[in-house]
């Protein structure tokens, strides 16, 4: 137990719905993998899942199946491109989107069985701002906001800083700009959310760059496939693949916050054994 190294869990959210959150994940778990990292991805959006859908992938189990304690989490994990572990989540299965809190600390918790396996968890929550997206984001040590230059994704994106900061004191968030023209537009499109934050919340942003927009990307889904895959040389997968060695950089967790996270165990061990 004491050579357990500390697992990066990274959730990556937005707010507000069609922003490429899934996509991003997607393809950042299978850059960090190339990179050689053990990566775990999460479909953190427990209603409508779609990871498995995006990559062509069948399950023929879930998350669903995990809490009903018909299989334990090892048993559905589906292999995914790259050499990426991939938990899917049910769709269609509205219980699943009214889970209680004690429910939610389970799942969490379950995670820890499988800390041995794994050196990244990257988290792809639903959209919005319900408990389910809180509960995973708060359970992460980095958040990644994924925005694009539309009005109602800058506003969906700050409500979400402004409740993660006000009722839970989170104070420091990622923010990757998708589908922008020009990497000014992607500036910008940051700068407008600082403009906000920095006016009303005492919070930290940091830029950690932008995925341009890119014809490749829709034709990846269109084949079910990664862009990372199917256009590895598409500008939109350098991009991705930029985001990764980033997220790869970011520091290590040292110290439980003292709530509950994804792998604590994990932390605290690694807090003296690394």
């Amino acid at each position: 137990m004491a050579s357990r190294q500390p697992v990066q869990v990274i959730a990556i959210t937005g707010g507000k719905g069609g922003v490429g959150k899934t996509n991003v994940s997607v393809n950042v778990s299978i850059a960090l993998a190339e990179m050689g990292r053990r990566v775990m991805l999460l479909d953190a959006d427990l209603g409508l899942a779609n990871v498995d859908v995006l990559l062509g992938l069948s399950a023929s189990k879930n998350l669903a199946d995990v809490m009903a304690g018909r299989c334990d989490l090892r048993d559905i994990l589906l292999n995914g491109p790259g050499g990426i572990k991939i938990i899917p989540a049910s769709s269609g299965t509205q219980s699943m989107t009214e889970l209680s809190p004690q429910q939610h600390a389970g799942m969490i918790s379950a995670f820890s069985d499988l800390s041995g396996q794994l050196d990244v968890l990257i988290v792809d929550t639903a959209a919005g701002i319900s408990d389910n997206v809180v509960s995973f984001v708060r359970a992460a040590q980095e958040v990644v906001l994924v925005v694009t230059d539309e009005p109602t994704s800058i506003t969906d994106a700050y409500a979400l800083i402004k409740l993660l900061n006000r009722d839970y004191n989170m104070m420091r968030f990622r923010i990757v700009a998708n589908m922008v023209r020009t990497p000014q537009e992607g500036r910008n499109l940051y700068n407008k959310l600082v403009n906000v934050t920095d006016r009303f919340l005492d919070v930290a942003l940091q830029y950690m760059g932008a995925v341009p927009f890119d014809e490749s990307v829709r034709k990846s889904v269109q084949r079910q496939k990664a862009v990372l895959e199917a256009y590895p040389r598409s500008k939109a997968a350098l991009a991705l693949k930029a985001l990764a060695q980033k997220i790869d950089a970011l520091p290590m967790p040292s110290t439980s916050r003292g709530h509950l996270e994804f792998f604590v165990e994990s932390l605290v061990v690694g807090e003296h054994g690394v």
